[in-house]
């Protein structure tokens, strides 16, 4: 059974969407970053279960969102709808681990972060200690 709306989204699928978006976010989705997508959906117990093929979905969602003027907005409100509060923190460490996994963080990755900190009310002080973990998992 193929979908044409990925409405609803599963939690996944959220987490998903939002570590594409900020790979693409600034219009060059690095190898480095999809290797760090593919690795957390294959061993995180959150993905325990879900269906690699999704991704393929969730990142056609994404790009399709990416085109429209509002695009990040839909995206926020999906994510909104369908992400448990309890994974806000783990969809923000997933997306600083993308952002980082490249070695460097462009304008354009740290808008999508602030946004996303934003959108999902992460704490400003569980943000810091996040961002300081994915710094020091990424380091080189």
């Amino acid at each position: 059974m193929t979908q044409s709306a990925p409405h609803p989204l599963s939690p996944q699928d959220c987490l998903v969407a939002l570590m594409i978006a900020v790979s693409a976010s600034d219009e060059d989705i690095r190898t480095v970053e999809l290797v760090k997508i593919q690795t957390a959906v294959n061993n995180l117990p959150v993905f325990a279960g879900y269906d690699i093929d999704r991704m393929n979905i969730m990142a056609q969602t994404v790009f399709d969102l990416f085109e429209q003027e509002d695009g990040l907005d839909a995206l926020f409100g999906l994510v909104r709808d369908n992400l448990p509060e309890r994974l806000h923190e783990t969809a923000y460490a997933l997306s600083c681990d993308v952002a980082a996994a490249d070695g460097t963080l462009q304008e354009s990755e740290l808008r999508i972060l602030e946004e996303i900190r934003y959108e999902l009310d992460i704490d400003r002080l569980h943000a810091a200690a996040i961002e300081r973990g994915a710094r020091a998992r990424h380091i080189t």
